[in-house]
Parts: structure tokens; C-alpha cells; sequence
């Protein structure tokens, strides 16, 4: 009977170390991992790629000020527009239920030019 005391104790250790070393494993994936369990009708394409686009608040103060910064821009600059576009819709729509709303950058904006890869939208919800 000690002998099984013993055996669990020793496993419990073991057992410890593979969830944290699956867990480290796991996290060396980045970012992009989430998206790999999402099935390809699920991901959308602009322009044939894929893009990385956040929108946000610019202050706490005015909720209906956002931006929108889309990643990996360089891949087409029309289809990172389209995703900046689309993601500021969800935005609008999650926070005020429509997607009507004044841009100051928009994705029509000529001038924009990709710093780092990225470009930047700036514009205002209108409930």
C-alpha cells in the first residue's frame, strides 16, 4: 500500500511538467494560432490576402472617434483599404448597431502610404 503512495506522488510531478510544457509549446505559436482553427470560410480576403486590421477608440472620452490600424499592408495597399474599411464597420455596428460614419482617413484617402507595414484610418461613428 505505501508503494502506490509512492507511485502517485511521482507521477503528479510528471504529469505537471507535460502541461507545462505543452503549454509553453503552445504559446511559441503566436498570435496567428487562433486563426488556424477557423475554417477557410471564415477567413476573409481582401484583394487575395489576408490582413491583421484593429479598430479602437482614440480617447475614452469620445467612443465615436476610432481608428483602425491594418497590418502586413505592403501584401496589396487596395486590400489592406478594404480591410481597414470593413473592420471600421464592425466597430461602428458593434458600438452604435450601424455602420454609418465620416471618415477623416479614409480607405478612399489617396495619400495613404504604409509605415512599417501598416496603415492607419481615422474617422467618426454617426448613430
Amino acid at each position: 500500500m505505501l508503494d502506490l503512495k509512492i507511485s502517485r506522488q511521482r507521477k503528479t510531478p510528471a504529469i505537471i511538467t507535460g502541461l507545462l510544457i505543452a503549454t509553453t509549446a503552445l504559446s511559441a505559436c503566436g498570435d496567428n494560432w487562433r486563426a488556424s482553427f477557423k475554417s477557410k470560410r471564415e477567413r476573409i480576403t481582401f484583394d487575395g490576402f489576408q490582413y491583421k486590421a484593429k479598430a479602437k477608440q482614440v480617447s475614452k472620452d469620445e467612443r465615436d472617434h476610432f481608428e483602425v490600424v491594418v497590418s502586413r499592408a505592403t501584401q496589396s495597399l487596395d486590400g489592406a483599404r478594404q480591410a481597414g474599411g470593413y473592420e471600421a464597420v464592425k466597430y461602428c455596428i458593434k458600438e452604435y448597431g450601424t455602420s454609418k460614419m465620416d471618415w477623416v482617413i479614409g480607405p478612399e484617402t489617396e495619400t495613404i502610404i504604409p509605415v512599417d507595414d501598416k496603415i492607419r484610418l481615422e474617422g467618426y461613428c454617426r448613430p
